[in-house]
């Protein structure tokens, strides 16, 4: 279970508490959020909401939380929830197929992974100041937007300001997709650099330890499709801080909308990057080795990786070149 979905699963608990008439609350929140556990917690996630609708609801937050954790409990992907504090929902969530999970879903929706429906039904108007940085701002928010299943309409007119920083200089002097990066890695807020050090090809560059850690998934792939193997998820050694970040990419997504901030989702397609770089001295069979299962699951997270690298440069408008 994603972030997202659980988020969902919380949030429809907190409905059926309301229409059984065990809470009284007029206004309901449009999503919940889940995040991880912080001091004194326990489990995968937990959540606060159940002091989010205490006041409201005319009740104590543990009496609140009370009735949400015995929901919770007979949801599908949840193991156990704990109650602690003055409040917090702590949740365990079951195996699902163990780390396996999110490898198999990566894999099943492909660059589309993260895509959903968490601001369906919301109309969101751009507006972006006559200046590049914004414009670029612009689209790739409003391609952030609706792959959360928001209705997005840009007008010069009327709707939301986006204003950053301005760029210094002509950023597409790097070319398209440098140009592009140069303007959406640092926050709105932040001052973009506009210099060669987004064309270098080494390890300093982010853009270049992206594309390249696609490009390599990418050859991965055609090398063992040689060897006569291809992608079987399973178990890999080693590989909790890649699984996590790929786990973490919908929340990502959906954070990265709401909050008009293409910035956190260039620094996510960093982190699964970093986190994937390892493993590849071993996906593949080394001299007169054999293809084992070890390797099939190794090649399938390289694949989910890449997959995650191509949609998220997709939405920023970047091209993800199979070759480097």
């Amino acid at each position: 279970m994603t972030p997202v979905e659980l988020s969902r699963t919380v949030l429809h608990a907190v409905r059926r508490a309301v229409d059984e008439g065990e809470l009284r609350v007029v206004a309901l929140p449009e999503r919940v959020r889940v995040a991880p556990p912080g001091p004194g917690g326990c489990g995968d996630y937990a959540t606060n909401v159940a002091l989010q609708l205490a006041r409201p609801a005319g009740q104590p937050a543990q009496r609140v939380a009370e009735i949400l954790r015995s929901r919770l409990l007979r949801s599908d992907g949840i193991d156990d929830v704990v109650v602690t504090g003055p409040g917090f929902i702590n949740i365990s969530l079951a195996d699902a197929g163990g780390p396996v999970g999110p490898v198999r879903e990566v894999l099943r929706c492909g660059s589309r992974y993260g895509h959903g429906d968490a601001l369906g039904g919301r109309t969101v108007q751009l507006r972006a100041v006559r200046e590049v940085r914004a414009v670029v701002q612009v689209e790739a928010l409003t391609r952030l937007l609706r792959s959360q299943g928001a209705v997005v309409r840009v007008d010069d007119h009327d709707g939301i300001v986006v204003r950053p920083v301005p760029a210094p200089a002509d950023p597409f002097r790097l070319g398209t997709d440098a140009g592009r990066w140069a303007l959406l890695y640092p926050a709105p807020h932040d001052r973009p650099r506009i210099g060669d050090e987004h064309l270098v090809q080494r390890e300093s560059n982010p853009l270049f330890r992206v594309r390249y850690a696609h490009a390599r998934t990418r050859a991965l792939l055609r090398n063992a499709a040689d060897l006569g193997f291809g992608p079987e998820p399973g178990p890999v050694d080693g590989a909790r801080s890649l699984l996590q970040v790929l786990a973490d990419h919908p929340r990502v997504l959906v954070a990265a909308a709401t909050h008009r901030a293409p910035d956190r989702l260039a620094r996510q397609l960093v982190a699964v990057a970093d986190a994937v770089t390892p493993l590849f001295p071993a996906v593949l069979p080394l001299g007169e080795e054999k293809p084992s299962a070890a390797h099939r699951a190794r090649l399938a997270l390289a694949d989910a990786a890449g997959a995650v690298l191509a949609g998220g440069l997709s939405l920023l408008g970047i091209d993800a070149p199979d070759h480097l």
